[in-house]
């Protein structure tokens, strides 16, 4: 529903953006204000411009447009609760670590037994 939604909303922004350009400016806007542009009776007093097929389409998806992206926030807002980013990489241990400062009566920590030496010492000879 989401990617539907989304993909209409793109297509009428699209649509738009083309129905305003191919209107006509009408030269009213603020160049027209500093002089020149006609009486100020005939800015209150004038009549309207019949509405055009291109600005009847204007304010219809104009409309539509403001309507699907409102829809798309709702949607957006009620997807999912926000998850931790690390959640998953501090974990603790599945057993405690053993501890380092233990020793037996062997002098090895652990209590492990300490490696025997595998050449024998050397011996020394006498000259008699």
């Amino acid at each position: 529903m989401f990617g539907l939604l989304l993909a209409l909303v793109i297509l009428d922004g699209l649509l738009l953006a083309v129905i305003v350009l191919l209107q006509a400016g009408k030269g009213d806007g603020l160049a027209a204000m500093g002089g020149g542009g006609g009486t100020v009776a005939d800015g209150i007093m004038g009549g309207r411009q019949a509405a055009t097929l291109l600005t009847k389409a204007t304010w219809v998806t104009g409309a539509v447009f403001l309507t699907v992206l409102f829809m798309l926030s709702i949607l957006s807002s009620r997807a999912s609760a926000p998850q931790p980013l690390l959640r998953d990489q501090f974990t603790a241990p599945a057993a405690p670590p053993p501890l380092l400062n233990t020793t037996t009566d062997t002098g090895a920590p652990g209590g492990a037994a300490l490696p025997l030496p595998t050449t024998p010492p050397p011996t020394t000879t006498t000259g008699d």
